[in-house]
């Protein structure tokens, strides 16, 4: 974590997780998901799902195309927790059978990845 913040205010209790689960594009996160413990997809889940209606509130007050450093990072973390949820509240202890799979089907592409388009009001 850099010296400064690197998500916004009221979002403090997930910058210890940020640098392991704040990633760009879908692909990566994927494979992060696969290359992690059952123990640290758990303890992330705990921690960023109870903020998430509050983060999609803070995020949805601004433009895709114009986010802070700071609000990409909050939402990479919100992308990533639905990486993280698959695996903890639909996979459970069959995660580990499933992660070959994700990596016979490479993900190339996704609208996630996209980049925003401007609108003017």
């Amino acid at each position: 974590m850099t010296a400064a913040r690197s998500l916004p205010a009221g979002f403090a209790s997930l910058e210890p997780f940020a640098d392991h689960w704040a990633i760009a594009g879908t692909a990566a996160r994927a494979a992060r998901r696969s290359a992690s413990r059952a123990e640290e997809r758990e303890a992330f889940f705990a921690a960023a799902a109870p903020l998430l209606d509050a983060a999609l509130d803070y995020l949805d007050m601004r433009s895709l195309g114009t986010f802070t450093p700071a609000e990409q990072r909050l939402m990479d973390l919100m992308l990533m927790l639905a990486h993280v949820a698959l695996a903890v509240e639909i996979q459970g202890p069959d995660e580990a059978a499933s992660a070959p799979w994700r990596e016979r089907m490479r993900i190339d592409r996704s609208a996630a990845d996209q980049e925003a388009p401007q609108y003017s009001n």
